[in-house]
């Protein structure tokens, strides 16, 4: 069964930094695009950070570009997403997803994790 399970939110200070992880099962990351996307209250779901299947190309949202930073450890099925410099406005649920090929968005997105939650306020 093909499962992703985040973790690595909470609460943190403007200015912070958190590192997401994100373990799959039941496949194997190398083969899939995989993303980061977030969603706050009463806001669409938004793409943030995605990596390409043979991990050579990323790409970062406008708002988190030169902040934040996405990477994967083929060994240990994982991709992390490192967080600097947080926001009040990156407050969100986060997630990570996959498909097997093509575009990383969120309408796209084959498999789901459950999210987790980062707070970002003083």
């Amino acid at each position: 069964q093909l499962q992703l399970v985040e973790s690595g939110g909470g609460l943190v200070q403007p200015g912070g930094s958190l590192r997401l992880s994100c373990v799959a099962s039941g496949f194997t990351l190398e083969h899939y695009v995989i993303g980061w996307f977030r969603q706050a209250p009463g806001k669409e779901r938004e793409e943030v950070s995605c990596i390409s299947r043979s991990g050579d190309t990323t790409n970062y949202a406008e708002s988190v570009k030169g902040r934040f930073a996405i990477s994967r450890d083929i060994a240990k099925n994982t991709v992390y997403l490192q967080m600097n410099s947080l926001k009040p406005e990156d407050t969100a649920v986060y997630y990570c997803a996959a498909r097997f090929i093509g575009s990383c968005s969120p309408r796209a997105m084959s498999y789901w994790g459950k999210g987790t939650l980062v707070s970002v306020s003083s």
